[in-house]
């Protein structure tokens, strides 16, 4: 690991080119950003709490955090923890990427300069797209009308929707042959000579029409499709009994064209059409539509050529041909090489700002569409400087078609609520279709664009800069990823340079960087951090106190084995009263709480009453986090039902450990000189809740009796309910009177 003199010396990784792992250029830039703070830390320190609720509210729902706090196993609100992240997103993070067949069934394929240059079409293949064409009889013959009318129709749809396929298609039933298809740069203005001209050679079998297809015909704003170029064709069209079907995307530039809208059919009926053309009996094809992978697969959204090609694996595996595994694993291999697609094309095809944009829609999916979209720009920036490190990075203003975008992304745009310190706000949302883009889409650009690299990480540490949680939660929930993909390389150039800046908000990405790796199953993570809770670094320290009480649920004895090393560690130097760290061994009490009132409660408490007494570190660190745990409430409310005391109600309906476990530590932290005060308040804070609660009253009505052994433990809490006012001086609240008479008498 590298020390901090090492990293101010250090250049930086965007500039080197020495093949070194960036490491001490990470550290130079994450120092620099630190500007004149020096060592001292000037940001207020959120609490433990209240950055597990931000890393709740923003995590990606690939790598869904918790839910809301469980006590005891016993589920507030929520999601348990690592319910969302594991196996699946571990699998695609981690899966062989196997290359399969380039999509090859006509119809299906991608636009290529080959596949759009004129030529006539095979009516073989005519024919086969006919046998598989699906579509509502009702529309068809809308269409065919047109056609039959017009001569000349205009097709409007999404890339990848069939439209190609329904021009094709509508001809064949037309008895359209030959079928010639034109080049889709040809130039509107020319489009009556060029269709023509296409069909003047070869020969045409008697009594049938010609049949031309313009598949995504180029247009811009200098060279639309207008009326008058389809009124001209129409008429070189009836003069040679030929028709002519066009097809265009939802941003082509048109002047007073009417078009007809093509939606894309159903994948289940796409796949079962194919499957009859493919599968010699009908009660085979319906085998294999009922097949579990077959099911998974029809329900990613994949694109119709996907389809077509997914229809001739299964074909393949009912022959014999291909194993259960491959059919599995097509649908996330179609999505890797939709993916290698997308960072494959030259900018003239993928602009390297819609790059950016796909990149930036995967840190932040499922968030606000204009979020996403300012700081794909950001990015965009850095990578602009990638490419042209002396030129001055531009990013236009204006320009960009939301659905454009989308539509390239294969994502929808949406409404909901997103969550704020202010409470949920409404706000136009953007996610990939299939939730498993993002991974596969962070992982492609990590591993498979290393050149791509410097700029990501200056993104991310601008990110992390941020004054937004959503944004400082998602670059963390990026760098889970790229840790999941290469440990090595992310904790060399991202996570180590943030765990040991001076600045809080850096040391904090750090920490949401590690839960969410381990989360999403990245080995090496629980070693990580039982190292640097025993490093001379205290910001390493720091971090990983701040890890354990978040992934500490999943192994809570060896959490709360490394958190009271840690508090004997801060007593080694007790003599002298300016070495002592009272920061860290806040934090420690945080963490200890957070523990309590997780999903691993009952094993946690039980551990707490095991060790109380060990020593003078362990028993403070006990006492301190219960008492931390018992000022939380539900919601955070001021009036919220307070959590550990909900915690306790249940354990005595439940008979469980929580019944004896809860007033057992009650006792210690008021028997406790160093303690008693701060345990009082909190006990006041639950009779001002107990007010307005009848739920809380009955609660703290059953729990204090369990707290009175002695006389003296009589004493104090009579002393309270009898002297305890009421909030801003107002008279004592009644509630404490009816508590005063629950006291068993000494």
């Amino acid at each position: 690991m590298s020390t901090p003199d090492a990293q101010d010396a250090a250049d930086d990784p965007a500039a080197s080119d020495d093949g070194k792992d960036g490491r001490d250029g990470a550290a130079k830039e994450a120092k620099e950003a630190e500007g004149a703070e020096g060592s001292e830390d000037r940001e207020q320190a959120q609490t433990a709490w209240s950055a597990r609720r931000d890393l709740i509210d923003h995590s990606p729902r690939t790598m869904r955090f918790g839910g809301d706090a469980r006590i005891g196993g016993s589920a507030i609100a929520g999601d348990q923890h690592g319910v969302s992240g594991g196996q699946v997103t571990g699998d695609v993070i981690m899966g062989t990427k196997t290359e399969i067949h380039q999509w090859s069934i006509s119809g299906f394929s991608a636009p290529s300069a080959a596949a759009s240059a004129s030529g006539e079409v095979p009516q073989t293949t005519l024919d086969r797209l006919a046998a598989s064409f699906v579509a509502a009889d009702a529309t068809v013959e809308d269409l065919l009308a047109r056609l039959r009318r017009d001569r000349v129709l205009v097709l409007s749809g999404a890339r990848f929707t069939g439209r190609r396929t329904a021009a094709l298609t509508l001809l064949h039933r037309l008895g359209a042959a030959p079928v010639h298809t034109l080049d889709r740069d040809t130039d509107p203005g020319t489009l009556a000579e060029r269709a023509t001209a296409a069909g003047e050679t070869g020969e045409r079998p008697q009594g049938r029409p010609r049949g031309y297809v313009l598949a995504d015909l180029a247009t811009h704003r200098g060279r639309p499709l207008r009326e008058h170029h389809l009124l001209a064709a129409r008429d070189r069209l009836a003069a040679q009994d030929a028709y002519l079907v066009v097809t265009v995307g939802h941003t082509a530039v048109l002047e007073d064209v009417p078009v007809a809208e093509w939606h894309a059919p159903p994948a289940a009926d796409v796949l079962a059409a194919h499957l009859r053309t493919r599968v010699s009996d009908e009660e085979t094809t319906a085998k294999l539509l009922e097949l579990p992978d077959v099911t998974e697969f029809l329900s990613r959204s994949h694109q119709l050529r996907e389809v077509a090609a997914f229809a001739q694996l299964l074909g393949r595996h009912a022959a014999g041909e291909v194993t259960e595994d491959a059919v599995a694993q097509f649908s996330l291999i179609s999505l890797e090489n939709q993916v290698q697609e997308w960072f494959e094309e030259d900018e003239a095809s993928i602009h390297l700002r819609d790059k950016a944009f796909l990149v930036a829609l995967a840190a932040f999916d499922d968030g606000p569409y204009a979020l996403t979209a300012e700081l794909s720009d950001l990015l965009y920036r850095f990578l602009q400087k990638t490419q042209n490190p002396v030129g001055i990075p531009e990013v236009p203003v204006f320009g960009t078609h939301i659905g454009k975008r989308l539509q390239l992304a294969r994502a929808e745009r949406y409404e909901d609520d997103e969550h704020t310190e202010w409470g949920p706000v409404t706000q136009q949302k953007a996610r990939f279709i299939d939730d498993r883009a993002s991974l596969v889409l962070l992982r492609e650009v990590w591993t498979g664009h290393p050149s791509a690299r410097p700029a990501l990480i200056s993104w991310l540490r601008q990110l992390a800069d941020d004054g937004r949680p959503l944004v400082r939660t998602r670059a963390a929930s990026t760098v889970a990823v790229l840790a999941r993909t290469d440990l090595p390389s992310a904790m060399a150039l991202v996570i180590e340079p943030w765990a040991t800046s001076n600045r809080f908000r850096h040391r904090l990405v750090a920490v949401n960087s590690l839960t969410l790796a381990h989360l999403i199953d990245t080995p090496n993570i629980p070693r990580i951090l039982d190292e640097w809770s025993r490093h001379e670094d205290r910001r390493l320290r720091w971090v990983a106190v701040r890890a354990y009480a978040l992934i500490g649920p999943e192994r809570p004895e060896q959490a709360l084995a490394a958190l009271r090393t840690a508090a004997r560690s801060l007593y080694d130097n007790l003599g002298d009263r300016d070495a002592f760290d009272r920061e860290m061994a806040d934090e420690l009490r945080e963490a200890v709480a957070l523990l309590l009132l997780s999903e691993a409660g009952d094993t946690v408490l039980a551990e707490l009453r095991t060790h109380l007494d060990d020593d003078r570190p362990v028993h403070d660190l006990t006492i301190g986090g219960f008492v931390s745990a018992c000022r939380r409430t539900q919601d955070d409310e001021r009036y919220g039902h307070p959590l550990v005391l909900g915690w306790y109600a249940r354990s005595v309906t439940d008979r469980t450990a929580g019944a004896r476990g809860v007033p057992f530590l009650w006792r210690a932290a008021l028997g406790d000189p160093n303690t008693t005060r701060y345990a009082l308040d909190v006990l006041r804070e639950w009779v001002l809740i107990a007010d307005r609660s009848t739920t809380t009253e009955w609660a703290l009505a059953h729990l204090l009796p369990t707290l009175v052994t002695t006389q003296a433990e009589f004493q104090r809490l009579g002393h309270l309910l009898r002297t305890m006012p009421g909030e801003d001086g107002a008279a004592p609240p009644a509630v404490a009177a009816r508590l005063l008479t629950t006291l068993p008498l000494r």
